[in-house]
């Protein structure tokens, strides 16, 4: 009589985790279980649309309501979100530190430049016909310019975290326009420098007496008023009210874009105004410096492309266009939710219980052992 040999266990390595302990599933109890899978139709997915997605997409339910909450205002899940470590603002700023440093020392150049003497460009007598405007106030202010130009656009920054709690958007949007404004002041600053073109006001600051005095061989205006009058009278191009304003308000104006997604192709004609109210302003405090007799034309027209070529790039350094998918938030946002869907997804298969390399090996021996 032939022997009878013990039945070989044979493992099916399927897609269902298998843990140690666990008795595997024969062929028979497979094909039952796979029918009853067809007879069931599976679960609807809904997933958010792309605009419309959350900070964080990784974790339970419950705290997905949380992060939703904290980002946008409710707890609606749209489908998939989850909670994910939010960077603290000490975090941000450590990994920011070399543009901060970068920052405070663009500052201290600005300030260097203020106190160099600009080039005194020869004024003849003959010149004196366009440079006898008379001397006004200014419209504008100096102080009133950063508080144009940078704290009223840092309010409306403000008040979209409060509303979306995003720290990236919050910090980036500073960092930008900070940027923006001191890469424009010291562009402004060593152009106005360099070239000393007289202001519009330039003869009553050079003869605050009206009495003109010229040199007799090369006509050219000898200055008998306040040595500060006469040095900021050689500073006329380009206009830094001007640029200044176009820089913090232009860099306002793309951050609206990116928000309300004025780029949409709905032809929502209304979401266009609200971008060029901040450009409009930026223009009447150009217009201000022409009408006060501070600049010409000219130097009003190179101060606005100054600061909102400066202002564009530095926008587009930290956020994407406006008119891109992407275009709400800024790169680092979308940068922070792949790095976070990259970390769950190599933690994934051990939350399941995947089957670890001695479980495995467990599983072999016990099936060697039986044959």
């Amino acid at each position: 009589m032939m022997p009878i040999a013990a039945p070989a266990i044979i493992v099916f390595r399927s897609r269902a985790p298998i843990k140690y302990g666990m008795m595997p599933i024969s062929p028979t109890d497979r094909s039952a279980a796979s029918k009853k899978k067809k007879r069931s139709s599976p679960p609807r997915r809904t997933e958010a649309p792309f605009g419309c997605v959350r900070y964080c997409q990784i974790g339970s339910a419950s705290a997905a309501m949380a992060s939703n909450e904290a980002m946008w205002g409710s707890t609606s899940s749209g489908g998939a979100a989850g909670p994910c470590a939010f960077p603290t603002v000490p975090r941000l700023l450590r990994s920011h530190v070399c543009d901060w440093i970068a920052l405070f020392l663009l500052v201290a150049v600005d300030g260097a430049l203020n106190l160099v003497e600009p080039f005194h460009r020869f004024v003849g007598a003959g010149m004196m016909a366009d440079l006898r405007y008379p001397m006004k106030t200014n419209t504008v202010p100096v102080w009133a310019v950063p508080l144009i130009a940078v704290i009223g656009p840092v309010v409306i920054f403000l008040m979209v975290y409060i509303r979306r709690r995003n720290v990236y958007d919050l910090h980036h949007a500073i960092l930008g326009i900070l940027f923006a404004v001191v890469i424009t002041g010291v562009l402004t600053d060593a152009i106005k420098d360099a070239v000393g073109r007289p202001r519009p006001n330039f003869f009553w600051r050079c003869f605050p007496d009206g009495k003109a005095v010229y040199d007799n061989v090369t006509t050219g205006v000898i200055c008998h008023g306040d040595p500060s009058a006469i040095k900021e009278g050689h500073k006329s191009f380009p206009s830094g009210h001007t640029s200044w304003s176009f820089a913090g308000l232009g860099f306002l104006s793309w951050y609206l874009a990116g928000k309300i997604t004025v780029f949409d192709r709905r032809g929502h004609v209304a979401k266009l105004c609200v971008v060029l109210l901040p450009l409009v302003l930026a223009a009447m405090v150009a217009i201000s410096r022409v009408d006060d007799y501070w600049h010409h034309w000219q130097d009003v027209c190179a101060g606005g492309v100054l600061g909102l070529v400066v202002a564009s790039v530095c926008y587009l350094q930290f956020f994407p266009a406006p008119s891109d998918e992407k275009g709400s938030w800024p790169h680092a946002h979308f940068r922070f939710i792949t790095e976070q869907e990259e970390e769950s997804r190599t933690q994934l298969p051990t939350e399941m219980g995947a089957p670890t390399s001695h479980e495995l090996d467990a599983l072999e021996a016990g099936r060697r052992g039986q044959l």
